[in-house]
């Protein structure tokens, strides 16, 4: 079994898509182990996304990400990380597959509903970011 981070997104949030994401997981038979709705704090998300400080659109990620609040979970299951991101999808969701969370509900990167870690060793940085374990 493995834990990895999902974030449901402002605009995955103010689309009222949360309840469907979650549903989405729990058919999956992934268990939700920890769950909250904040708004997310301009240090935690330059943090977050410091791999993209020197690129163009980072400060366009900061303001978007604390535009609203978002819903922070930790999933468990098998090969958790890895099932997590094949059911997100491509980050582009132009380019996500049909059937997956991106391709369904979101039409641009930019603003992509949601974000899930992309190994077990982020997972494990990421849990500890917003939930301090």
């Amino acid at each position: 079994m493995e834990e990895t981070l999902v974030i449901i997104k402002p605009d995955g949030v103010k689309k009222q898509l949360v309840g469907e994401i979650i549903t989405r997981f729990e058919k999956r038979g992934f268990k939700i182990k920890k769950l909250k709705m904040e708004q997310l704090r301009e240090q935690t998300v330059k943090e977050h996304y410091a791999h993209l400080k020197e690129q163009v659109f980072f400060m366009d990620v900061v303001n978007f990400m604390t535009s609203g609040p978002v819903v922070v979970l930790i999933l468990e299951g098998p090969n958790g990380v890895a099932s997590v991101r094949q059911m997100v999808g491509a980050t582009n969701p132009q380019d996500a597959l049909p059937g997956t969370i991106r391709a369904d509900y979101a039409f641009v990167s930019g603003s992509n509903i949601i974000h899930a870690s992309d190994s077990l060793e982020s997972a494990k940085i990421e849990i500890e970011r917003f939930f301090g374990e």
